[in-house]
């Protein structure tokens, strides 16, 4: 049989979900397959072994068993000595001799008050998929397509926004004027696809007047997508579940890496780590014998997806909602969903997978983007 991508049939009942919904042609060309490879296609990424393709996390053996520890961002280096206890960890060879002294859930533990992106092989998710916080009233009639606001970054976000603007709305992305998405830079192609069409907005929500624009273009909203953590919005004067209570209709979802409830809120998750959390390199171990990532930071793709499905049949059903979805958490509901319906076939497609490191992904349809926003394009459009 062909090479397959681990999950791609839950992603691809997504995204039959959102068609359902949508009730549009618009999501006909695209399929689960590429949307889970679609990053991969575009920089030319090989099928992963302990390395993610996307070289910022790997998996690490320990005494007990294997940790995946992502180090994507500029500082995360420097946090090595205090994870490990040794002021002497500078080099990736030391990084690897120091995991295998440590035991997987003391070290794991460590990481994650230091704010690392860390998760063991064999964790179980600590939240739902997705988790209805609180209703708010009723969806006003509008003669109007719906507006989505998506104030979060990389990759899951954005994708939800994208899909629900191809469904049937008009989008809105907000960004740091001081700290814009990382991926606009880090990665252009695939930051393209993601936002082609959106609106764009740029603001300082250290600043009082930027703020008001903010809220008062959420209170116009009907759905809005954030990735940072409520308890940190609020602080900066954006206050999720008050915005649900104030205005009729509004449906907001909150992305998360584990979910926004006890120790779990305050963890750290990119897409590699949040998948090796759900599961997904402990089902290739069981499958195949062999350590690796079953994907492209797949937690990502099939997050966005959910995202969007629960966001829209959240705005049919007419009532205002904060939804909270957590990224390690849908890819064990994935993992379960491809297990129920053929775990024969399932652990085939794990075991060609792990045969196949090294070689290319497979290929996925290509397709076209439109125009991408500069940032703060649209400002005088959209902020009062």
């Amino acid at each position: 049989m062909a090479l397959a991508l681990p999950l791609a049939g839950w992603a691809e009942m997504q995204l039959e979900a959102i068609r359902a919904l949508a009730g549009t042609p618009a999501l006909d060309g695209l399929s689960g397959a590429q949307l889970l490879g679609e990053r991969a296609a575009l920089n030319g990424f090989s099928i992963p072994g302990r390395r993610s393709a996307g070289g910022g996390c790997r998996l690490y053996d320990t005494i007990d068993g294997q940790v995946a520890l992502t180090l994507a961002r500029a500082d995360d280096r420097d946090l090595m000595p205090a994870l490990f206890g040794d002021a002497s960890i500078e080099s990736d060879s030391d990084i690897v001799t120091a995991f295998a002294t440590a035991r997987m859930a003391e070290i794991v533990a460590q990481g994650r008050q230091l704010g690392l992106a860390i998760a063991a092989i064999d964790e179980v998710p600590a939240s739902p998929a997705c988790r209805l916080t609180m209703t708010g009233g009723a969806r006003p009639k509008r003669d109007r397509p719906p507006l989505v606001i998506d104030l979060s970054a990389l990759w899951a976000g954005p994708l939800a926004g994208h899909l629900l603007g191809l469904a049937v709305a008009q989008v809105v992305k907000v960004e740091s004027r001081n700290r814009p998405d990382r991926m606009r830079a880090g990665d252009p192609l695939l930051f393209a696809r993601l936002n082609q069409y959106k609106a764009n907005v740029a603001i300082d929500l250290r600043d009082a007047e930027d703020r008001a624009a903010l809220i008062a273009l959420i209170r116009r909203a009907d759905m809005v997508i954030a990735a940072a953590r409520p308890r940190a919005l609020a602080q900066l004067g954006i206050d999720a579940d008050a915005l649900v209570r104030d205005v009729p209709g509004l449906v907001w979802v909150t992305i998360t890496g584990h979910g926004a409830e006890g120790d779990a809120a305050q963890w750290i998750g990119f897409g590699d780590d949040c998948s090796v959390a759900g599961g997904l390199s402990a089902a290739l171990r069981q499958a195949s014998g062999r350590i690796g990532f079953g994907g492209d930071a797949c937690a990502d793709p099939l997050t966005g997806l959910h995202a969007a499905r629960q966001a829209l049949a959240q705005w049919h059903e007419g009532t205002g909602a904060h939804l909270l979805l957590s990224m390690s958490a849908v890819v064990a509901e994935a993992i379960g969903w491809e297990r129920a319906r053929d775990d024969a076939g399932f652990t085939a497609t794990l075991q060609r997978w792990a045969a196949a490191e090294g070689l290319a992904f497979p290929a996925v349809a290509s397709r076209t983007t439109g125009p991408v926003a500069a940032l703060g394009q649209d400002n005088e459009a959209w902020l009062c």
